[in-house]
């Protein structure tokens, strides 16, 4: 699969790998993708972000909504909302477990560097993130995948990625608008 991913589909894969590996944790997440796309410069999938409306202190607000969800051990905030209307108030929960392990701890981020060595392996959310992306680029007669099938799947599939991005606009709908408008050709270049 990943012989069909162009130059910029590979460095989000790359950054991906980068943003897990600062943030110290033990595989890659569909969160660490979206985090990477956020970095691209004059590619399909940062076109598709301006034409959106993504501007810097947007993209750090997604930066800081998956921060947030971290802190919560990355449930998204519908689930949280979800676990409220059966009486569970997660912020308290975390409160709590912060006060005595410090603030993250619910994160699932690795602190002790020397447990693990080699290639940081793609959790299941960032497989199916990819797979997703391979799907769509064949879906709409692509030969390759571009960052922005990949832009693409993170809202396609539900998740915090999904989530995180509709609430600022950024849905598979609008994407395709951008991208493709309504029709199968790419308007993007």
């Amino acid at each position: 699969m990943f012989e069909r991913f162009t130059k910029d589909a590979r460095g989000v894969v790359q950054a991906a790998v980068e943003q897990a590996e600062r943030a110290e944790a033990s595989s890659v997440e569909a969160e660490h993708i979206l985090l990477a796309l956020l970095e691209r410069e004059g590619s399909r999938a940062s076109f598709a972000f301006t034409s959106l409306g993504v501007t810097v202190e947007r993209k750090e607000s997604i930066r800081e909504a998956v921060a947030e969800s971290r802190r919560r051990a990355g449930l998204s905030r519908s689930e949280a909302d979800a676990l409220a209307g059966l009486g569970i108030d997660v912020s308290e929960i975390v409160a709590r477990v912060e006060a005595v392990h410090g603030v993250g701890a619910m994160s699932g981020d690795r602190r002790d560097k020397g447990w693990w060595s080699g290639r940081r392996s793609f959790g299941r959310g960032a497989k199916q993130i990819l797979e997703t992306s391979l799907r769509t680029a064949v879906a709409h007669g692509d030969r390759h995948i571009g960052d922005e099938h990949i832009l693409l799947a993170l809202t396609a599939r539900p998740g915090i990625p999904a989530e995180i991005l509709a609430d600022r606009g950024v849905t598979y709908e609008s994407l395709m608008r951008v991208l493709f408008g309504g029709g199968g050709e790419a308007k993007a270049g």
